[in-house]
């Protein structure tokens, strides 16, 4: 497996598709993220919505990669090839997936806290970005662990369309009948896994330096 890092060509082609993989996954996780906090916060508030925002995050989630790698671009126009399919999949995949979990993470702060908080003068949006969010962020931290695993194993399903970073691999491996190159591809795609979680482990620690006392 070694001497498959003996051609710069190989080396290039790793560098690459690592690359476009980490790209690939980081990026949307950030916009879900993102798109997964205001959903999140409208279904803690307003409890009606509660079930109708979960039960379609759910239906969302169950729709498997590929299809909707296929079904988007005649849904958006972009090119069938275009790594903005793979983006725009997988942030609404990380929105659907996080959606409860902010949620549960917001309900999880202590009412005294939230109370406490308003009767000093805080505005809601003020409460929730000083207030709220921080202290539900070893709640939340743990979904979006999730969710970065996911997305960095559903990049590679986009190789199947042409589109997948380290999944060019696999395929490319199972095309020429070269079994190291798609061992290569799995060991990395994994060890990027385990970086990245452990990237967010770190994050996570510095960013509520209270929970660890």
């Amino acid at each position: 497996m070694i001497d498959f890092f003996d051609s710069p060509s190989n080396r290039e082609l790793v560098a690459t598709q690592l690359a476009e993989h980490l790209y690939l996954s980081l990026l949307p996780l950030l916009l879900g993220v993102l798109l997964a906090l205001p959903l999140g916060r409208l279904a803690q508030r307003v409890r009606w919505l509660r079930g109708a925002l979960q039960n379609t995050a759910n239906v969302f989630y169950t729709i498997p990669s590929l299809a909707l790698f296929v079904i988007l671009p005649g849904l958006m126009g972009t090119p069938l090839l275009s790594p903005l399919n793979v983006i725009i999949a997988l942030t609404l995949y990380t929105a659907a997936l996080l959606v409860r979990p902010v949620r549960d993470a917001l309900d999880s702060v202590p009412g005294h806290v939230v109370a406490a908080a308003t009767a000093i003068g805080y505005r809601p949006g003020r409460r929730l970005f000083a207030v709220e969010l921080p202290l539900a962020v070893p709640v939340l931290a743990a979904a979006v662990r999730v969710a970065s695993v996911s997305n960095i194993s559903l990049v590679s399903v986009g190789a199947l369309v042409g589109i997948g970073g380290l999944g060019r691999l696999f395929t490319d491996g199972f095309q020429r009948d070269y079994p190291q190159q798609i061992i290569i591809g799995i060991v990395l795609t994994l060890l990027l896994a385990l970086v990245v979680d452990l990237m967010l482990v770190l994050l996570w620690r510095l960013s509520t330096p209270w929970a660890r006392r």
